[in-house]
């Protein structure tokens, strides 16, 4: 092997990692890292990553840590390389095993330190289908059934680990101009009942009534009373539902976060006060609410942030006015692990410890997630018997170890939901403003 050999695979290194997202600095050092110790493509590939990872976490450089290594050492060439490639594994695993500390003090990013500063919000005359299954549906996890509408397609929100980055290309914001049309083509079951849901594709709400969308779903919900059509978001855009009159079988979600995680993975979003503050005026009004803890981040402290956000859910709002509460853990696909190395932002998500669920998406492993769901659960005690809560999109284990059962089907899960909101929903009339 030789140093031609190691330069000619920054080309491959270049599309298999996103090296682009280095510095200048960062890639010549690399480069000649690279060089001087004669590189494998993988130990160039794990280099780029520490890099990219260290940086994001805020830690030393990786090239100090390297440095230091060899000045510690008396070994050479391929030997110290081997050291030094196992000195790294123990570092990073000492990273993820020592927690995240979220910082407090940072000033909210913009979108001109995002992506998202190169939206393109476009209107298309799409052949595309709007009406179908959770996006996340799957066989290995319990599942509420959920039909989705897409109003919107790609989101404009700067959320480190979300999907939906994966789903759409980025930076173009899809309206449909057949929206209207394809919505009165959904024909339903008048005899069957549905949970349809709007947010999987894009926020629910942060386009408030951007080419009628909301007006739109409003009419097709008037259209279909036995469904159930939930609105999620991390908005507190409801300027539309303030002064509309909405149909009553409508409701509105918030995902909820502690603002560490809202400050410095949900960029963008609304702030918690912000979000329940928006929900409370719904209420207020007569919309039924509800709230998904989803997904939850584990950081230190998480218990004491948790425990907060919940107990100030429960004080400002009556079990009557909420038709649902949510669990789940973060999990995001393999993919998003190089979109978020290449965000060139600051994000401890790929410092957390995860491990691959069985659909072979990253997750915590099992001892934390009981552990948060456990303690969200536990903290609602005051509305165990008065609002509906699930886990979301999680192993059958899980609603054991948290609620201590489990729906024998998919199906007895989706009835539940659908018939404790609807309930709800009797009880209340949405007022006129």
């Amino acid at each position: 092997m030789n140093k031609i050999y190691i330069s000619s695979k920054f080309n491959k290194i270049r599309v298999q990692t996103p090296f682009h997202a280095l510095d200048p600095k960062s890639q010549e050092q690399v480069q000649k890292l690279a060089l001087d110790n004669l590189f494998t493509l993988q130990e160039l590939k794990k280099t780029v990553e520490s890099v990219l990872d260290f940086n994001m976490w805020e830690e030393k450089s990786f090239i100090s840590y390297w440095d230091g290594w060899r000045s510690e050492s008396n070994l050479k060439g391929r030997e110290f390389k081997k050291l030094a490639f196992k000195n790294l594994d123990t570092l990073l695993n000492d990273f993820k095993k020592r927690g995240v500390i979220f910082k407090t003090n940072v000033p909210p990013l913009k979108p001109k330190d995002l992506n998202t500063s190169r939206i393109e919000i476009t209107k298309e005359n799409s052949e595309n289908k709007i009406y179908g299954e959770c996006p996340v549906q799957s066989e290995k996890t319990i599942c509420c059934n959920l039909k989705t509408i897409d109003a919107v397609k790609n989101c404009g929100f700067g959320c480190s680990y979300c999907s939906i980055q994966t789903m759409y290309k980025h930076g173009k914001v899809q309206f449909d101009d057949n929206f209207k049309e394809k919505l009165n083509n959904i024909k339903l079951d008048p005899q069957k009942k549905y949970h349809i849901g709007t947010g999987q594709s894009s926020d629910a709400l942060m386009w408030g009534n951007t080419n009628g969308v909301l007006s739109d779903m409003f009419e097709f919900s008037k259209k279909w009373p036995n469904a159930i059509v939930e609105f999620k978001t991390k908005s507190k855009n409801i300027k539309h539902f303030l002064k509309t009159e909405v149909p009553k079988n409508i409701f509105c979600t918030w995902s909820l976060n502690p603002d560490e995680v809202i400050l410095n993975e949900e960029h963008l979003t609304a702030s918690f006060s912000e979000r329940i503050g928006a929900a409370r005026k719904l209420a207020d009004k007569g919309v039924i609410v509800g709230f998904h803890f989803h997904p939850m981040v584990h950081f230190v402290g998480w218990e004491k942030s948790y425990k907060n956000i919940i107990q100030q859910v429960l004080d400002q709002f009556s079990s009557s006015e909420v038709g649902m509460v949510s669990f789940g853990a973060l999990t995001y696909p393999k993919p998003i692990i190089k979109k978020i190395r290449g965000y060139s932002i600051k994000s401890k998500i790929l410092q957390m410890p995860m491990v691959a669920n069985p659909e072979g998406k990253m997750t915590y492993p099992s001892e934390i997630k009981n552990q948060m769901f456990k303690l969200g659960f536990d903290s609602f005690k005051p509305w165990h018997k008065k609002v509906f809560f699930y886990l979301c999109m999680e192993e059958a284990k899980y609603w054991q170890s948290t609620m201590g059962y489990v729906y024998k089907s998919n199906v007895e899960f989706e009835k539940a939901l659908i018939d404790s909101v609807q309930d709800k929903m009797s009880r209340l009339t949405p007022k006129m403003n």
